[in-house]
């Protein structure tokens, strides 16, 4: 380049929305600076970008969804294909299904594409998306999402996810995806599940085909009414019964009541799937909770930023890649060091990340010293291990009281508190 002007193409955009993204609460107007610092950077001799954010603000509506989904695929891809098969449960991966809401800005677009609780007044909440997400159990990658309002179930959305399930994967969910047409798509699509069985669904383990002590296999019978995550051809093909596995867990923690679980698993054979490995492989569940906190809370996604849908669904596409951006790099120092990849702090690794990738990029044209910088940042995370902390407990409360403001009760230019004057519109006091 010789006295170039910035241009906002794909490669430039892409770049910075990710910085974006990987940088929570910054402004456009701070990743403009960090663009143009990077421009002059390669090219000295190039003139002044404007300041304005402007151009990278209508780069970014510009970007084609189409021409980033691939690096998520990618991404995902390529941690699963690092996965040794020590990590593997009994040979066969497993697949963490939940899902989650996250807001947006309240404006009108996005209240249109996914409107707010029917229980918030009309000007006083928030537009919502639920989603859904399927991570792997391994590696912690994100290998989907689905979206949708707050009117879809999550079940249905998570049919939308089974065609990135293969044969002899195992699906691992709550009580909510726990139904006889889940079972029967996962079955017919030769993937196993793993499930707490629902509350509405009542089972005698005095009946059935007993395997062990709390062990039993009975049978489902179809429904009798189509379930709306069903279509009617669906509905129509169901088998009269299915045969599932029922497993009952006494779960017991120092300072609680002990507790009774129930699974219901599509795993028949009490020999190879013994009671105590399904239990062990249930709870395991529970890490999708943490992935979601490092998408959500790390990463900021709980809160979305863009006024419009189109450009919502950019972002949480933006955030999955920075996700998984953020495990590669964990996986990759896990695999150098040889350490534990579940000990090691997805903050940490996000912040390295954030603070090395300047010096990483000034040293392109070095390729030996950038070399060595990588491989510094890489043991540097390694050794950012998070403290064992068995059965601990962490309450969702805070302690931090939050400011005594009053709450919306009515939109805001509808609004009156008690003890304020309004003032004059002329705004003169």
């Amino acid at each position: 380049m010789n006295g170039g002007r910035l241009r906002y193409t794909l490669h430039v955009t892409f770049w910075a929305f990710l910085a974006q993204t990987l940088a929570p609460q910054t402004s456009c107007r701070d990743i403009v600076r960090k663009v143009q610092a990077w421009w002059l950077l390669r090219d000295p001799k190039s003139s002044a970008a404007s300041a304005s954010t402007s151009a990278y603000t209508k780069a970014r509506q510009r970007l084609d969804p189409e021409a980033i989904e691939p690096v998520a695929s990618h991404l995902a891809d390529r941690l699963e294909s690092r996965v040794p098969s020590s990590q593997l449960w009994r040979g066969r991966r497993g697949r963490l299904v939940d899902g989650t809401t996250v807001s947006m800005p309240d404006t009108e677009a996005n209240q249109k594409a996914y409107p707010q609780s029917s229980s918030q007044k009309p000007g006083c909440g928030f537009p919502l998306m639920r989603l859904v997400g399927l991570f792997s159990l391994a590696s912690g990658a994100l290998l989907g999402f689905a979206k949708s309002s707050l009117h879809v179930h999550e079940s249905m959305l998570f049919g939308h996810l089974m065609a990135l399930l293969e044969k002899g994967d195992i699906a691992l969910a709550d009580r909510g995806f726990c139904s006889f047409h889940t079972f029967w798509r996962l079955s017919s699509a030769g993937v196993d599940a793993v499930m707490r069985l629902n509350g509405t669904r009542k089972v005698d383990f005095r009946k059935g085909t007993r395997l062990g002590p709390g062990d039993r296999l009975l049978t489902w019978k179809k429904p009798a009414l189509r379930p709306k995550s069903c279509t009617q051809e669906e509905y129509d093909a169901l088998p009269s019964i299915l045969t599932l596995r029922h497993v009952k867990l006494v779960v017991s923690a120092r300072g609680y009541r002990t507790q009774t679980i129930v699974l219901v698993t599509t795993l028949l054979d009490p020999v190879a799937y013994p009671v105590e490995a399904l239990g062990e492989l249930y709870f395991r569940r529970w890490s999708v909770e943490l992935h979601f906190r490092e998408i959500k809370i790390t990463l900021g996604m709980d809160v979305l930023r863009c006024q419009t849908p189109d450009m919502v669904d950019k972002e949480v596409m933006m955030h999955s890649i920075a996700y998984n951006l953020v495990r590669a790099i964990m996986q990759q120092a896990a695999n150098d060091h040889q350490v534990d990849l579940t000990r090691i702090s997805f903050k940490g690794t996000a912040d390295a990340l954030r603070h090395w990738s300047g010096s990483l990029e000034a040293l392109r044209g070095q390729p030996r010293r950038q070399k060595a910088m990588l491989d510094a940042m890489l043991e540097l995370i390694a050794k950012d291990l998070v403290p064992l902390r068995p059965d601990r407990e962490e309450p969702r409360a805070r302690k931090r009281r939050p400011k005594n403001y009053h709450l919306l009760t009515k939109p805001r230019y509808e609004m009156l508190i008690r003890g304020h004057r309004n003032r004059p519109k002329s705004g003169l006091s």
